[in-house]
């Protein structure tokens, strides 16, 4: 393998990994902010910074195409930090959606 070969396959790899810092607020129950590491909240909207409440950061994370996130679709977490700066996680919905069974809206139908 050439020097150059080895250049740009680490170039790959670095530019496919992320690290991330992801921050909740007190305002917002499972509301989560996901910034790059390196850019901080800076490009984050003042708007949604104060939608939030008092921010706290909850963890770092590397970033990768394969990494699994529990609630988020890696690929636009990824795509949204290079191309916004931030990856906004809403909650969960609080009620049923209505493509589900009757059954399990209702436990005691």
């Amino acid at each position: 393998m050439t020097n150059t070969s080895k250049n740009s396959s680490s170039e790959q790899s670095k530019e496919s990994r992320v690290l991330c810092d992801i921050y909740k607020g007190n305002k917002k129950e499972e509301m989560y902010l996901y910034v790059n590491k390196s850019d901080g909240l800076e490009k984050v909207p003042e708007a949604l910074l104060s939608s939030f409440g008092e921010l706290a950061q909850v963890t770092t994370l590397v970033l990768s195409k394969t990494r699994k996130l529990a609630r988020a679709d890696i690929l636009k977490v990824l795509e949204e930090l290079r191309d916004k700066g931030f990856y906004l996680q809403m909650p969960p919905p609080k009620y049923p959606t209505s493509d589900q069974p009757p059954s399990s809206i209702n436990k005691y139908g």
